[in-house]
């Protein structure tokens, strides 16, 4: 459609969260700190599910693929938010916002399948512990994990491809730190009922229905547990579940409350830090839930450290 009497939208600008200077600068150093520890988390998380032979089972595959997921999903926003912040014209070209919205769409798709992955592998350990190497062998998690991946491709292409498509006139200020569907759709100089109720069924199923398989998992495992006659034995398999139960829950509460909730209910402060929870906060809390609520993970953190050491006192 082309824009009859306005000039076709070139570029957006990102509002961001605040025009104070002030404020901008303390909200940087607040956010570098966070990715910062975002990155050398999860990276970390990488590199001790690597490298150690403790860890080489399919519990921690996921999990690294998890980490890996993390690293890309911040990397498609917060580099970009950190820019604005400091500088004086806070935009992102047409193409640049569409790039932007695709990987947000294509990393997050992922992650749902992935959870929904990660708890499949603990409902065969936990519900059939005897047949778990036997099922969750290399070949189906390598498929899991690549399937997990690709999943994002329909959604994002779709979502990405139609939006773009729709004409932008005039208006071009995004209010949001980046060009997530919601606050970019408001922009649009049309009707845009036909490309909601596409977008809330992609949500309902790359959303809900890896929910819902999570959901029939840990029916299964707690069932499970419960039925367990030792007070250890139950202890101890739901502390497999925990970290990954709490990973969960906070994704997919953060983005329930984003896309499931009715537009009068949103308003774009509280929609934006909503989203700051689950592309800024969660990825730099997940390794932080492995890390202290696992043992293993623990105890693969202290041996990797001490080999280092180990091998720059043989060097000197």
């Amino acid at each position: 459609m082309i824009c009859e009497n306005q000039t076709r939208v070139t570029e957006f600008l990102l509002l961001g969260f605040t025009n104070n200077p002030e404020m901008q600068v303390c909200l940087f150093i607040l956010f570098l700190i966070i990715y910062t520890v975002t990155l050398v988390g999860n990276f970390l998380i990488i590199t001790v599910t690597s490298v150690d032979p403790s860890l080489q089972t399919p519990m921690y595959f996921f999990l690294r693929n998890l980490s890996l997921l993390e690293v890309c999903f911040t990397l498609v926003m917060v580099p970009k938010m950190l820019v604005d912040l400091i500088s004086t014209k806070k935009s992102i070209s047409f193409i640049g916002c569409g790039i932007q919205m695709y990987f947000f769409f294509f990393f997050g798709s992922s992650e749902c399948f992935l959870l929904s992955m990660m708890a499949y592998d603990r409902y065969v350990a936990i519900c059939n512990p005897l047949r778990y190497t036997l099922i969750m062998n290399q070949s189906l998690c390598n498929l899991m994990a690549i399937s997990s991946w690709l999943s994002g491709v329909p959604v994002s292409m779709l979502q990405t491809a139609w939006m773009m498509a729709l004409p932008f006139c005039g208006q071009n200020a995004v209010d949001h730190f980046f060009c997530d569907g919601p606050p970019v759709l408001k922009l649009v100089s049309q009707d845009t009922t036909m490309y909601e109720m596409q977008a809330l069924a992609s949500t309902l199923l790359f959303i809900m229905f890896p929910f819902s398989l999570i959901l029939v998992s840990y029916t299964h495992i707690i069932t499970t547990i419960l039925k367990m006659p030792s007070a250890t034995g139950r202890q101890k398999a739901f502390s497999t579940c925990s970290s990954h139960l709490i990973v969960v829950s906070l994704f997919y509460g953060t983005a329930s409350l984003t896309y499931l909730r009715p537009k009068s209910a949103q308003s774009p402060e509280s929609k934006k830090m909503v989203s700051l929870s689950y592309t800024v906060i969660t990825p730099m809390l997940n390794p932080i839930i492995y890390s202290l609520r696992n043992n293993d993970v623990k105890g693969a953190v202290r041996r990797t450290f001490s080999r280092e050491v180990l091998q720059k006192l043989e060097v000197f």
